[in-house]
């Protein structure tokens, strides 16, 4: 594995550098996000700006992201490690890959479970919707599509704004927001549309 290769490449959505690890909590949250998106690496003992510090106890930190994989995060997840060194310095690689158990869900320090997913390099809250596009992409359940008036109105609208929110798909249907979330779901999963999910908002595109 070219650690250097991946440190150029830059944090993302398939990769996180972590200096050391010192929350239980927050590891498990940057798992479930790879878990629940296409999976991801994590550099233990690499600094945010690419610099490689190295792990000072391997022991410790895999026993942190083991304890965090089953105890912090539901369903447990069981990560693989890798030790690599470099230029004398050991890089720990630990590496989630994509769930079939969807969605996961992270203790936090509330005291409550929830689910994230990764966009970009942060680990992002799911949204409702995303929530249930995981569920139902993990099942065996297929989509069985209603193509109503709803939905043609909803696919002709994306074919000339090119991008629609919930609550603009709320108005445009004239339903009320679950009703909404059903169609969204059922047309993301059919292939149809597309979520996008950032920092600040999530909205909907045609495929």
């Amino acid at each position: 594995m070219n650690i250097k290769k991946l440190i150029f490449e830059g944090e993302g959505v398939k990769l996180d550098f972590k200096k050391t690890i010192t929350s239980c909590e927050k590891i498990a949250r940057t798992m479930v996000s790879f878990a629940n998106n296409k999976g991801g690496k994590l550099l233990i003992g690499v600094a945010d700006d690419g610099s490689i510090k190295g792990v000072k106890s391997e022991d410790e930190e895999r026993y942190m992201i083991t304890r965090a994989a089953h105890m912090f995060i539901r369903p447990a997840l069981e990560p693989t490690f890798e030790e690599v060194y470099v230029d004398d310095k050991l890089v720990l690689v630990v590496d989630t890959p994509p769930s079939d158990l969807k969605p996961h869900y992270a203790l936090a320090d509330d005291g409550k479970w929830w689910a994230y997913v990764r966009v970009k390099d942060k680990s992002v809250l799911a949204s409702k919707i995303v929530l249930e596009v995981l569920k139902r992409s993990s099942s065996e359940q297929g989509v069985l599509i209603e193509y109503s008036e709803n939905e043609k109105t909803l696919l002709n609208h994306l074919e000339k704004s090119n991008r629609i929110t919930i609550k603009e798909c709320s108005e445009l249907l004239k339903m009320g927001r679950r009703r909404t979330q059903r169609i969204l779901v059922d047309l993301i999963l059919s292939g149809l549309i597309r979520i996008n999910t950032t920092e600040k908002e999530e909205y909907y595109t045609a495929c």
